[in-house]
Formats: structure tokens, sequence, C-alpha cells
């Protein structure tokens, strides 16, 4: 028996068909609209030239104050490559909130259809996300993404982009440093500095367990970066990485998981 079997979907919010639909439709935009009224925000077929300028465009739509409903559902996104790149694995994996138990997950695969170019990683994996995500039988509310949000040089990472999408409040959680500068960061667990370019303040260092490297956080969309923080630590137990993070991390890397 599956877990989202032996738990049920009380408490949690099941993917409606319209949900579901629109979602396939952001992987695919060339497809006719499931809504007359709605336009697709940009293509995937696009140069890095234009990815930029997509990006320059579409960071007005990020909202960095909370819009954030009362949590049951935290998910992990992650993307792996097979076949030398060919390939994109995308994984997300739903977890109850705050038990951390996983209810739910997909896996699924696509060609690789953009290269790989720094800054620019999300035209490179949010198709294969987007598809995973038209499989999942429930729906996250937040989103933790294994990548940068704000701390961008346009302020349009992976968990922006991946947000505004979707629509979820989501988090970048990453594993190294973009841009940006900080000062020194304390060895306890739950330390955390202010990540600046400029004078601007763009995420936060954060140490999620005492003595090891820390995390790179920014807002995603529709959520504070203090309230990010908040759901970091609380999505961590006795691991450098969020809970969310290794269950993605566990399916976008192993190549016997059964794929969508």
């Amino acid at each position: 028996m599956s877990a989202i079997s032996a738990l049920g979907t009380k408490g949690f919010l099941p993917i409606g068909g319209r949900y579901r639909t629109l979602i396939r439709w952001w992987a695919s935009p060339e497809t006719t609209s499931p809504e007359t009224t709605m336009q697709a925000l940009h293509h995937w077929d696009v140069t890095p030239a234009q990815a930029r300028a997509i990006q320059e465009k579409l960071r007005v739509l990020v909202i960095n104050r909370n819009e954030l409903d009362s949590i049951k559902t935290v998910a992990g996104v992650d993307v792996g490559f097979e076949e030398r790149g060919r390939i994109t694995r995308a994984a997300v994996a739903v977890l109850g909130f705050p038990s951390l138990e996983p209810i739910d997950h997909v896996v699924a695969r696509r060609p690789t259809s953009f290269p790989y170019v720094p800054g620019l990683l999300s035209f490179r994996e949010i198709p294969a996300v987007l598809e995973a995500f038209a499989t999942l039988r429930i729906l996250p509310q937040l989103l933790l993404c294994d990548g940068q949000g704000y701390a961008h040089p346009r302020r349009f990472g992976l968990a922006c982009h991946l947000g505004v999408l979707t629509n979820l409040p989501s988090i970048g959680v990453a594993k190294s440093r973009l841009i940006g500068k900080h000062s020194p960061l304390p060895n306890e667990k739950g330390s955390r500095v202010t990540l600046r370019d400029g004078e601007e303040t763009i995420g936060a260092v954060l140490r999620t367990r005492s003595g090891v490297r820390p995390l790179y956080i920014s807002v995603g969309h529709r959520i504070s970066l203090p309230t990010a923080i908040d759901y970091v630590l609380s999505c961590t137990t006795k691991y450098r990485l969020p809970e969310t993070t290794r269950h993605a991390h566990r399916l976008a890397s192993q190549k016997n998981v059964l794929v969508a």
C-alpha cells in the first residue's frame, strides 16, 4: 500500500483536472490553451539571449510577501540528467507538514532542449518539472526548490520562475552561492546572515547543521525571506539539506525509480 493510500487525502488537496491541464499546458505552450482568456508567459524554445530577456520581463511578477494558507503539504523539487545530459529527469516529492512524511512523488523524463548556461538553469530544467507536476495526485502548498530564487543576477532564478508559472509559494534552497556577499556565519545550527548584492538584500546564508556548510536561501514567490528561512529550518532534521530536498534528490538521481 502506498503512503497516500494509507493516509488517504484527508487534510490534503488533490490536484483537480483544471490545474493538471494548465500545468501540462505550461510544459508545452505550443499546444492549445486550456482557457482562451489565458496566454502563455513564454515559450521554451528560445535562445540564451531571449531567455535572459524573459527573466528581465517576468521578474516584476515575483511577490516577496507572505501569501500562504495554513501549510499542510510541502514539496521538494530536484532535477538530474541521464545519457550525458541528453535526458532531463525531474522529481517532485510531496511531504506532509509538519510531519515530513512522504505522501506523493513523481519522476518525469524528457529530452533536454536547452544548453547548460549559468543563470538560465530554469529554462533547462522547468519543462520536465512541469511534466512531473502534471501527474502528482496531491497538490503541494509550498515548494522548496534545489536552486536559486531571488539571489540571482536578474532576480529570477529557478524558484522564482517555477513559483510564478504555478502560482505556488516557493523558496530557493541552494547549496552554493551564485552572487552576493555576506559576513561571517556562526557555526551553530540556525545561525543566519544576510546575503547582499551591493546594498540590496537578495537572500540569507543559513546554517542548517552545526559545523557544516550553509545553505543559501532566497525568496521564490509569494513568501517573505524570514518566513522562507523558518520553513527551511522546519523541514530540516539532522541533515544539512531539508527533507524535501533529500527525498527529491534521491528520486532525481535513481534510474530505477518508476517514471511518469
